[in-house]
């Protein structure tokens, strides 16, 4: 894979807690917004999509059924806002110009999504942040990233996690877990591989979009994806069957 021109980097929200496990570590905002100019600074044009989980989940807030699942996921989404918000500060902080579209409607806050309006932004060099997910419950924010990346037509996904990549099964329980740095988008979905969930893969796989799945905490890594540089990650995308076979 070539240098990409155009990403949608996409950030947990529990990564922005970091070790506090709840709220926005600013130490982290420093360190995402570093990354994120350095990509700036290379000509790249990106787009930013980061989950709420350090703030609420839609789904642990409906688990007693006195919050409806509809009205968790409404929550959850504000929570992206607020993160979002957050990391607009932070990279506005070190000089980068940034915007962030919600697909709700917050006038006060910032603009709503508009794809063409976002398109226009990342060509003038502007870091894009959707917020609010797709603005319906139901739907992660995995799916958020690959709707808004197909929509702005991204040349690739780069999921920010805590490890390497894909491993054939949980590196933390097993010593043998091998990294995976190819898998197709049937593996990450039929194999109970934990990359994104089965919608936001298979809306990547019909539209033939690569999701990198990297450490965020490794400086230097987004960059390196970037350039081509994909030995310490994996990527999710169409194999042939002979590769498929290998595998």
């Amino acid at each position: 894979m070539g240098s990409a021109k155009r990403v949608l980097v996409k950030f947990s929200g529990e990564a922005l807690a970091a070790e506090i496990g709840f709220g926005i570590e600013n130490s982290i905002l420093k360190y995402i917004a570093g990354e994120i100019k350095s990509l700036v600074l290379a000509g790249v044009q990106v787009c930013i999509v980061i989950g709420g989980g350090n703030i609420i989940r839609g789904v642990s807030a409906a688990k007693d059924g006195i919050i409806k699942r509809t009205s968790g996921d409404h929550m959850g989404m504000l929570a992206t806002v607020i993160n979002a918000i957050a990391l607009r500060e932070a990279l506005e902080h070190f000089g980068v110009d940034v915007r962030v579209q919600s697909a709700i409607k917050m006038e006060a806050i910032c603009e709503t999504f508009i794809m063409g309006r976002a398109k226009r932004h990342l060509e003038k060099g502007r870091v894009v942040i959707f917020a609010a997910g797709t603005g319906n419950p139901f739907f992660t924010t995995d799916t958020a990233a690959t709707l808004r990346a197909v929509e702005i037509d991204a040349d690739m996904i780069i999921k920010a996690t805590k490890v390497n990549g894909v491993y054939d099964k949980d590196p933390n329980k097993f010593k043998n877990a091998v990294l995976l740095n190819e898998l197709s988008y049937e593996r990450a979905m039929h194999d109970n591989i934990k990359v994104m969930d089965d919608t936001a893969i298979a809306l990547a796989k019909d539209n033939k979009l690569p999701i990198v799945v990297c450490n965020m905490f490794e400086e230097g890594n987004l960059l390196k994806i970037i350039n081509g540089d994909l030995s310490n990650c994996s990527i999710v995308k169409f194999l042939s069957e002979k590769e498929t076979n290998e595998k």
